[in-house]
């Protein structure tokens, strides 16, 4: 297994000390983080970020730091993290793999977030063999579910209330979509 994929103009790679403070400036973006409940603590982003390190040295996978490739350090062009996670046990799914992404506003609509997602669901069925892979966001979410159905992946018509939240949040209502390996594979072709 391997920790880091190469795209046409991007990288999937582990974190380095360089990311930090780009990754807490998203996590504090209002625009950026408007579907997640709260902004992020530059603390609470640092231990996102400690925790994405730890878990691809163990696996050799999980949320990437992306990079683009024409920057002047071309591992050091940090723009997102892009990547597969485990999802927690609480949701009504559990187990399952999950693909997610959050990338710096500057680099919306370039088709970035496309690019490292397909690499990403590549790896989960070429490397991992994993069966299917989901994905979910708030049912507001309308461009995040767009690039879901970009990548393929399908509504499954069984929206759920995050357990997280309360089921009176804005966001509590979900939407969970997804995508097999064999449906992968008929894209690929």
């Amino acid at each position: 297994m391997t920790s880091m994929i190469e795209t046409k103009r991007l990288y999937l790679r582990q974190w380095q000390a360089s990311d930090l403070a780009l990754f807490a400036e998203m996590n504090a973006d209002p625009e950026v983080m408007a579907y997640f409940p709260k902004l992020l603590t530059p603390a609470l982003s640092n231990t996102i970020v400690n925790k994405c390190q730890k878990l691809i040295e163990e696996h050799g996978w999980g949320f990437w730091a992306v990079a683009r490739k024409d920057g002047a350090d071309k591992s050091d062009d940090f723009i997102g993290m892009v990547g597969l996670n485990n999802v927690h046990s609480d949701m009504p799914f559990a187990p399952a793999v999950e693909i997610a992404w959050r990338l710096h506003r500057d680099y919306w609509g370039l088709g970035y977030a496309t690019e490292a997602a397909l690499a990403a669901l590549r790896y989960a069925f070429e490397v991992l063999e994993l069966s299917e892979v989901v994905a979910f966001t708030a049912v507001i979410n309308k461009r995040s579910q767009k690039l879901m159905q970009r990548l393929g992946m399908t509504d499954t018509q069984d929206n759920f209330s995050h357990p997280m939240l309360d089921a009176e949040h804005r966001l509590a209502e979900h939407v969970l979509y997804k995508i097999t390996r064999q449906q992968w594979q008929a894209l690929i072709v």
